[in-house]
């Protein structure tokens, strides 16, 4: 079967090595090349890796690759997927994607122009608990969906993530930085699209050094089903305990017959049917690590499903992240 070449430019957030392993250990990848413009101040030194291009215009030039990975600055990564799109070869990010609807645009047309494909790395989906919750929802355990409520709430850890955070123009919005996953995992788990953004709102509190850096976030969707999502991504999560605590990214679903509900760190789904005398503990299946890229080469191989991370989704998803983030300022 063919071996797709890949590409990394950008070593700006942790997230991009998730891929980089992966894609050194795959035996349908290789890893074409590296490249950071900016290797300084890039996460490379800290990991001893020194990358083999710091132009990304000369590695995209030299290299023969089929698609690029991208994962610097959020601000910076509309731009260059463009110039990956446009010079005939796919693209897989570090979500999100871009930071502006103008770029999107711009995005899904080059898209349309060249065939070629975009892979995001929305994670989610493929963590066990949350996969057992979708595996209990189609079972029709609780009815039909009609509620889901998201927190997504991160610490903010300044003096720990990225100085780009902070800069005027990097980092996009909150909504857009975080919410990109429930837009895209709500759909899936309700097995319904989002219609609207019926409210938002974001504002600065705990990042008081950065007044331009709206560091709490909220948002309500509605879904063609008639269902809502209520969304909080705000960064006020503890910063010594903040992805460790019970409620790091707690997910409850509400159906006409019940209600179930799980988060990151839970041992499990909590279940409850109108039959129910207390709730019980249903033990996650298996998880799906890495599911990302596989859904990115199924589609490169032409053999997606339907519910996977492919093109289509990733550009709704981003989408709605980006609409509600504009709904937000």
């Amino acid at each position: 079967m063919k071996q797709y070449r890949i590409a990394i430019a950008g070593f700006r957030h942790a997230h991009i090595f998730d891929l980089y392993e992966r894609v050194k250990k795959h035996p349908r990848f290789a890893l074409a090349a590296t490249c950071e413009e900016d290797v300084a101040n890039s996460l490379l030194p800290a990991r001893k890796i020194r990358p083999d291009f710091t132009s990304f215009d000369e590695m995209l030039a030299k290299v023969p690759c089929d698609a690029v990975a991208l994962g610097g600055c959020y601000g910076d990564r509309g731009a260059l997927a463009l110039k990956v799109l446009r010079a005939g070869r796919h693209v897989i990010a570090d979500k999100p994607l871009c930071t502006s609807l103008d770029e999107l645009e711009a995005i899904e047309k080059a898209v349309w122009d060249t065939g070629r494909k975009v892979g995001l790395m929305l994670d989610m989906r493929d963590q066990a608990n949350l996969r057992t919750l979708r595996d209990i929802i189609e079972a029709g355990e609780i009815g039909t969906v009609q509620t889901i409520s998201a927190a997504g709430q991160h610490p903010l850890l300044h003096g720990t993530r990225p100085d780009w955070y902070f800069e005027p123009g990097k980092h996009g919005g909150t909504i857009n930085d975080i919410a990109v996953h429930i837009a895209d995992f709500a759909p899936w788990l309700a097995g319904s699209a989002i219609d609207a953004v019926v409210a938002a709102r974001a504002w600065n509190a705990k990042a008081s050094f950065a007044s331009h850096f709206k560091d709490c976030a909220q948002f309500m969707f509605r879904l063609s089903s008639g269902a809502g999502v209520i969304g909080d991504v705000s960064y006020l999560a503890p910063d010594a305990c903040g992805y460790t605590t019970p409620d790091y990214w707690r997910i409850t679903v509400h159906g006409t017959k019940g209600t179930a509900s799980t988060s990151w760190n839970s041992q499990g789904v909590s279940v409850a049917t109108d039959h129910d005398r207390e709730p019980r503990i249903v033990a996650a299946a298996a998880g799906r690590p890495g599911g990302y890229l596989e859904d990115f080469l199924a589609e490169l191989d032409g053999t997606q499903k339907p519910d996977s991370v492919h093109t289509a989704a990733v550009l709704s998803a981003s989408r709605w992240a980006l609409e509600t983030q504009a709904a937000a300022s």
